[in-house]
């Protein structure tokens, strides 16, 4: 092969790439990571007021101001709720101590003096070893204990899911399979607009679903289920 001949075929097969198409079948690449995260930059320009809490001024052992402990199909006492150091970086996290081992428990630590109804809700998570279930996330358009939806990562099942819980009765409206790292922070970011829920794990875009179970604002907070003792930090919403 004469070196004219490579050098078209180099230019040829760049082209190609950049037209989207790679290998020899001539299929168009499928959307990639790069893709989905300039998709996630977009929604960081949502929301004109924005409402940030890092826990790093609240009093260590207690909780935020307006917030409450309560739980979905409680069994014994409530989970133990408080803001607490982190091993790790020395922040301050909100984080939980299990009392009871009720596999069908909700836990939710929430207020309602921050209401959402359409933007961005997101904070960070950490799952900490447990035997029953791990992981967790956030809840938002809250109306009480029992009605609320929420988005979360659990390390045991290796999988990112979005539900609702209407009526103490949860159901599952997208997942997607995932695999991450317990003890090391992970992000997630749901965007609500209207009845369009999308959510991102670590700024990735992993979840698209429509719901109108509950259409009006509520309060936000965080969830885990049964004994998983995760925690939590910079809640942030950004209200459309």
């Amino acid at each position: 092969m004469n070196r004219k001949r490579l050098i078209l075929l180099f230019f040829l097969g760049a082209s190609l790439t950049a037209c989207g198409v790679s290998g020899e079948s001539g299929n168009p690449a499928p959307e990639s990571a790069v893709q989905q995260r300039l998709d996630f930059t977009q929604i960081e320009q949502i929301g004109s007021e924005i409402t940030r809490i890092s826990f790093d001024d609240v009093e260590v052992g207690s909780l935020p101001t307006g917030w409450k402990v309560e739980a979905t199909h409680p069994e014994g006492d409530l989970a133990d709720w408080s803001v607490q150091k982190d091993g790790s970086s020395g922040d301050q996290v909100l984080g939980m101590k299990i009392n009871d081992h009720s596999s069908g428990t909700f836990n939710l630590c929430w207020t309602d003096q921050i209401t959402f109804q359409s933007g961005v809700v997101e904070v960070k998570v950490k799952a900490h070893e447990s035997r029953i279930d791990q992981g967790g996330g956030p809840i938002w358009r809250v109306r009480d204990k029992d009605n609320y939806y929420i988005a979360r990562w659990n390390p045991l099942e290796d999988n990112f899911r979005v539900y609702y819980v209407k009526d103490g009765r949860r159901v599952q409206l997208d997942s997607a399979r995932v695999t991450l790292p317990t003890d090391q922070w992970h992000t997630i970011t749901i965007l609500h607009q209207g009845n369009q829920i999308t959510g991102y794990l670590n700024g990735e875009k992993l979840l698209e679903v429509n719901d109108s179970t509950f259409p009006d604002a509520g309060g936000v907070g965080v969830w885990t289920k049964a004994d998983a003792a995760s925690s939590f930090d910079d809640l942030e919403v950004r209200k459309e």
